[in-house]
């Protein structure tokens, strides 16, 4: 249960919008891009294979944000966040980066995000990234904790335990069996309207 001022901490893709490299991976047929935070837990090494697979294929950040365009909120998600705003405050902590972001946000209604940066060179070519820090999502759960808010965090991937274990109330949204297998220590919910449920015990 929440004590005094409270801050929802949400992660994005899979909690709030689809994946983004999946859709990406449907657009071009390329399987790998398939691959997620869900499937490996170390995120550089993630990104490293991402970035030599666009490479490798030519791929061109145009064509990723042909992808992102195309994309809507998961079912329920819009309604849940607004519900959520009105009742605390709001930030998603994503390991997205702030290029990939913009889009997804207006159709979100413009809520705060903390994510990343990508390198982009002039034809389009992604060369790299920029981490804002590592484990940026637990360093800011621990921030708002130090500033005297209760958190509740929510993700579903492997790079979202570290926060979920920092905050006062973690929970997995829809998370892969692996996941569950490897952390048994947090609640489950598979739609919105659990989720709900979840985040108004923890605001009670």
């Amino acid at each position: 249960m929440s004590n005094g001022p409270s801050i929802l901490a949400m992660d994005l893709e899979g909690v709030l919008v689809p994946e983004i490299w999946i859709g990406v991976a449907e657009k071009t047929g390329i399987a790998e891009l398939r691959r997620t935070t869900r499937d490996e837990p170390d995120y550089d090494k993630l990104m490293r294979g991402r970035l030599a697979i666009l490479d490798r294929e030519g791929i061109r950040i145009d064509t990723i944000h042909q992808v992102i365009g195309s994309l809507d909120p998961l079912p329920g998600a819009a309604d849940f966040l607004a519900w959520a705003r009105e009742r605390t405050q709001v930030i998603i902590l994503s390991d997205t980066f702030a290029q990939f972001a913009q889009p997804l946000m207006r159709k979100l209604g413009w809520p705060t995000i903390f994510c990343h940066s990508l390198e982009i060179e002039a034809n389009g070519r992604i060369s790299g990234y920029r981490l804002r820090m590592p484990d940026q999502k637990r360093h800011s759960t621990a921030a708002f904790k130090a500033l005297n808010f209760s958190v509740c965090a929510v993700g579903d991937s492997y790079n979202d335990t570290s926060m979920l274990g920092e905050a006062h109330q973690g929970i997995l949204f829809k998370p892969s069996a692996n996941v569950v297998r490897d952390f048994p220590q947090f609640p489950v919910v598979t739609d919105h309207g659990a989720l709900r449920q979840r985040v108004e015990t923890f605001l009670a």
